[in-house]
């Protein structure tokens, strides 16, 4: 029997996202410490977090004044139930929050799945409570992906999370992504963005008086395969549904904290949505806190005297005061550092880094949007996305692609040394995958 770590993982640790029978071949990693952009095993090997450990972590592992603030806080209130109480880490939390949003309201979870159900629940029940009980079903985009519990599997239109439990899910309506890589001859990213605005536009003639929120990820689809959009779409849909009366849910799981250049990516279209899901960055990538934005406006239709009318919503750690204070030292940080500032001055040298994959023979619609890259690579393999990953582990950094996209989505404190590995390594590790399809390939003409 295996009493490593990683062997002890298999036998009890069902793992996320994961065939656990691939760990037959490919045990986990141990991972022991990690200190800026880096994870180092129990051996002492170093893997470069080239995806934020799933673009959770923003200014690096381990970050000292993080580290501080949690380690204040612990020693004064780790945890206090939210109904009924209240403490300051969340008081100030959503202050800042309401500072930089102009959303006035948090209401609080614990990952991204559970604020795009709370998000969901709110903006129909608010239909519900202002007298339009048929609004209760949910628009989103194609290739859209909001989490994977029941209600966020409604609006997500990725199969390979969804079909298993088609049973369970009450499927909502999809219109066309304006996915920049659609452009036809001739066309802009724009151009791309109008046309599937006159989808929506379409859909919601037809179908307003029962819809109660479209929902989008602003101007990166991530899961889709980093499909990116122009902030066209954003003020177009902001429109549409002001004419059609429907909620405007803009999803920043992923793409919120200055991901694509900007704050938030929807300030980049100039609008201010009805709702705001956020969760990843939200803590710096510490702790498991989620947190769903909204107006006065909604926020006055639970405001009654009676309880039914209010949002019962909870679980036992809403607002959990550590998550809270590490959201608020993340913030911190942004200031502190004018990080928006520096990190386009990083991309600039990322990009640079990335200029032998920009031109690889095999490498399609390159694309940037702030501290994100993306790379469509032409395959074969239907196992592409993990022999790619292998061969980056091999060389001591950590890439996963989406199906047959490769992307890059970094904390941001790379230095010189490790910008300059991150390019070298993720070019290395495709030539050694496309190697390995080669290889393959010739097997099969000999046999």
């Amino acid at each position: 029997m295996d009493h490593s770590l990683a062997g002890r993982s298999v036998r009890h640790v069902w793992h996320p996202c994961t065939q656990m029978k691939r760990h037959e071949a490919a045990p986990p990693i141990a991972i022991d410490h990690a200190v800026g952009p880096w994870l180092v095993d129990i051996d002492g090997r170093r893997y470069l977090d080239g995806i934020s450990s799933w673009w959770v972590n923003l200014f690096g592992h381990s970050h000292p004044h993080i580290r501080a603030a949690l380690t204040e806080q612990l020693q004064k209130l780790d945890h206090v139930m939210l109904a009924g109480f209240t403490h300051a880490p969340v008081v100030e939390l959503s202050e800042r929050l309401a500072g930089l949003t102009g959303l006035g309201h948090a209401f609080y979870g614990s990952d991204g799945a559970s604020a795009t159900e709370i998000a969901l629940k709110m903006s129909a029940h608010y239909w519900r409570n202002q007298g339009h009980p048929a609004k209760h079903r949910f628009v989103g985009l194609a290739g859209g992906y909001h989490g994977e519990t029941v209600g966020a599997l409604s609006v997500t239109d990725i199969a390979l999370f969804r079909d298993a439990y088609g049973p369970l899910v009450r499927l909502s309506a999809t219109v066309p992504s304006p996915d920049a890589r659609q452009a036809r001859p001739g066309e802009t990213a724009a151009d791309v963005a109008r046309r599937a605005a006159k989808g929506l536009e379409a859909w919601l003639q037809a179908h307003h008086q029962e819809t109660a929120a479209l929902i989008l990820e602003p101007l990166v689809q991530c899961a889709a395969g980093m499909a990116m959009h122009d902030a066209e779409y954003l003020r177009l849909a902001r429109a549409l549904c002001d004419r059609y009366s429907v909620h405007l849910v803009v999803d920043e799981i992923a793409v919120g904290f200055g991901r694509t250049g900007s704050l938030f990516a929807h300030q980049q279209a100039g609008i201010r949505p009805d709702f705001i899901c956020l969760s990843k960055g939200l803590t710096g990538g510490t702790l498991p806190l989620s947190a769903v934005l909204t107006t006065d406006k909604v926020y006055a239709a639970f405001y009654d005297d009676d309880a039914a009318r209010g949002f019962l919503h909870s679980h036992s750690y809403t607002g959990n005061p550590l998550a809270c204070r590490a959201a608020v030292a993340t913030l911190e940080l942004f200031e502190q550092l004018d990080q928006l500032v520096v990190n386009r001055q990083l991309a600039e040298k990322i990009s640079a880094a990335f200029a032998g994959l920009n031109a690889h023979p095999r490498v399609s619609n390159a694309r940037q949007q702030g501290m994100i890259w993306a790379w469509d690579i032409d395959t074969s393999l239907p196992d592409f996305a993990q022999r790619y990953h292998e061969a980056a582990l091999d060389l001591g950094l950590l890439l996963r692609p989406i199906g047959r996209t490769l992307y890059c989505m970094p904390p941001y404190v790379l230095d010189d040394a490790d910008i300059t590995h991150l390019g070298q390594a993720a070019l290395a590790a495709l030539n050694t995958t496309l190697q390995q399809e080669a290889e393959l390939a010739a097997k099969k003409g000999k046999a």
